[in-house]
């Protein structure tokens, strides 16, 4: 990690000029373990922090512009006097710099400009939420640079969202960002005004498990269509009781008036429904399960809501003939062996599988699945107790 810090440090020095005053700040990549795609409709999730992040050296400038060198990307350049959203920005690295430092000013924080190097081992289409991870390094180094490391850990990841869901253009919900701005293995119940948030304690490795998460490949980059009709169709159903998320419906209302629905909602939308309220309820039982020290409990639960997620809600395959995810489920399943506990990860369609898989199959699992997707394609994780941070060049 030293020699990770001192190389950014150094590159920063030769692409901006040596002598300046460096801070470096770290967000970092997020694992989901229940509630997929429950966050949007206020439910509840269980997100875990990851021992891999996006990492930045950052100095400030006098010229109000916000000058980010991403290592493998081209740089980007925004002026913090012109912090309205563009149209023609949506989908791009810079939507959310701006939209960043414009909630920031909304809500009364200091935002001036600064020159960033970033590098990054939660890499695209990883399915770790690189985005997320991203745009609250940003939140991060406005705050570390200009407003003394004073912007709550839960403002931090709404500031961050803010800036994906209207700048970037992203109907996200606020579990990645939150997931990396606090750190560590947390429940969150988004139902009520304010997030409710229980950090948790467990140690998997000391258990005899490892955390995998499986790249099956697929670019996310044609999918905003499918990630956004979920929250809508799901909005859908709610509308029809007058309200506007599924976590303001009474769930014995919508098993009554299903014939109702469907004329009105649609089938999809309905069994999307269904998924969402059994899934909050399987958070809540992941949670107890982990409490009482019941594993087996615990990967019952896990492997519903990867069941749950491929039969309801449908986020697994886009394409009839291209469902690399299904395909890693199949397998990772007859890896395991009833042991251990498989899923889609995160917001599916094309990415990620998440395993926890007992040591004594890891090498096998690791090598059956590259075998299949790629070398390096199989990731072993540790959960990160910190979320977002920032230290002064030593």
């Amino acid at each position: 990690m030293t020699q990770r810090h001192q190389r950014l440090i150094e590159e920063h020095g030769r692409i901006f000029g040596e002598g300046k005053a460096i801070r470096l700040v770290s967000a970092p990549g997020r694992i989901e373990i229940g509630g997929n795609h429950t966050d949007h409709n206020r439910g509840c999730v269980l997100a875990a922090a990851v021992n891999l992040d996006t990492l930045a050296a950052v100095s400030p400038t006098d010229d109000g512009a916000i000058t980010v060198h991403s290592e493998g990307y081209r740089p980007i350049r925004v002026e913090t006097v012109d912090l309205v959203p563009r149209e023609r920005e949506q989908g791009t690295t810079a939507a959310l710099v701006r939209g960043v430092a414009a909630r920031m000013g909304e809500l009364g924080y200091r935002v001036g400009g600064f020159q960033g190097l970033v590098t990054s081992s939660v890499l695209p289409g990883s399915g770790l939420s690189s985005s997320a991870a991203f745009e609250v390094l940003i939140v991060a180094a406005l705050d570390a640079l200009y407003n003394g490391w004073s912007v709550p850990g839960l403002l931090r990841a709404q500031i961050a969202q803010y800036a994906e869901n209207v700048f970037f253009g992203k109907p996200s919900g606020l579990m990645d960002q939150t997931a990396s701005s606090l750190g560590g293995l947390v429940q969150i119940d988004f139902g009520g005004d304010k997030p409710q948030i229980q950090g948790l304690q467990y140690d998997f490795s000391a258990k005899g498990y490892a955390i995998c998460v499986v790249n099956t490949g697929g670019s996310h980059g044609d999918l905003t269509a499918d990630y956004a009709a979920i929250p809508s169709e799901m909005e859908r159903v709610a509308a029809h009781f007058g309200k506007k998320t599924l976590r303001d419906v009474d769930e014995e209302q919508v098993e009554a008036r299903l014939a109702a629905l469907r004329l009105s909602a649609g089938d999809r939308p309905l069994l999307r429904a269904l998924h969402f309220f059994a899934e909050n309820r399987r958070v809540q039982a992941q949670v107890d399960a982990l409490d009482r020290d019941d594993l087996p409990g615990f990967f019952a639960e896990v492997n519903a809501s990867g069941d749950s997620s491929w039969t309801l809600l449908q986020n697994v395959w886009a394409h009839p003939q291209e469902q690399p995810i299904a395909l890693g489920l199949a397998l990772s399943k007859r890896i395991l062996g009833g042991q251990g506990a498989c899923r889609v990860h995160g917001g599916g369609f094309a990415g990620t599988i998440l395993a926890f898989v007992p040591n004594a199959l890891l090498e096998e699992y690791a090598r059956r699945m590259e075998a299949l997707f790629g070398a390096g394609t199989c990731a072993v994780l540790d959960i990160r107790p910190e979320g977002a941070v920032s230290f002064d060049n030593m």
